[in-house]
């Protein structure tokens, strides 16, 4: 199945008249749709998208505890990670860990208005790309589109999360503890912009999990008003 569910992000913010030109270059085979079910059907599927990949993330261990986005340590980190361990401080390793994708959940709450955003700005070559594209058109456009605005959004959001979950105590605790080990080289790394590249990624992952799906399971389109609207799509 060719359409994603954050395909509707294509729609929008364009006209009837350009809704159907797009209409008019799918495959016919699937009567009785109105400019306005298709408008509605890109929507919903929008919505669920939204409802069941990016809203995850906000969650309590929605980082921590889904493999597919969990953020791990940076390679520098790594040995610091391994001599914490080595010397009997593997509850403060496992500290630091989680304190990072404690940060990524906060700053996830704050995607769904730029997605919005990206919406508006999007012209109707844009919308026609996307739904004629590839299996990840609509994630590839979302990358392109709102990944300044996600970062400078995401990064003061984590800095000040860091502070709320003690993740810069832990991480100061951490790091000085590291670099009092003898003749090891020492680290200061900088682990919000990390943390906010990280939260980034996993974003635009779980996000092409959701489009996957609405392009090639046909559970997932969870109302007839999908079903009909995205047959359009498998016939392309």
């Amino acid at each position: 199945m060719k359409k994603i569910g954050l395909v509707l992000l294509a729609f929008i913010g364009i006209s009837c008249a350009e809704l159907q030109q797009v209409v008019d270059q799918l495959p016919q085979g699937t009567p009785g749709l109105s400019q306005l079910d298709i408008a509605n059907g890109l929507k919903e599927a929008l919505d669920n998208g939204i409802d069941k990949q990016v809203t995850k993330l906000t969650a309590t261990d929605g980082f921590f505890k889904n493999d597919l986005v969990k953020i791990l340590l940076p390679e520098e980190l790594q040995k610091v990670d391994k001599g914490l361990r080595d010397i009997g401080l593997s509850k403060l390793a496992d500290e630091g860990l989680k304190v990072l994708n404690r940060a990524a959940e906060d700053a996830v709450k704050e995607a769904t208005p730029i997605f919005v955003d990206a919406v508006k700005q999007m012209t109707f070559n844009d919308a026609k790309n996307i739904l004629m594209g590839n299996n990840r058109a609509a994630t590839s456009y979302l990358e392109g589109t709102t990944s300044n605005a996600l970062y400078d959004k995401f990064n003061p959001v984590i800095k000040s999360s860091f502070t709320k979950v003690g993740a810069d105590k832990v991480w100061t605790n951490i790091i000085t503890k590291y670099n009092s080990i003898p003749f090891v080289n020492k680290v200061n790394p900088d682990l919000t912009d990390y943390t906010t590249n990280k939260a980034m990624e996993g974003v635009f992952k779980m996000i092409a999990v959701e489009e996957g799906n609405i392009r090639t399971k046909l559970s997932s389109r969870t109302s007839d008003l999908l079903k009909k609207v995205f047959a359009l799509q498998d016939n392309k």
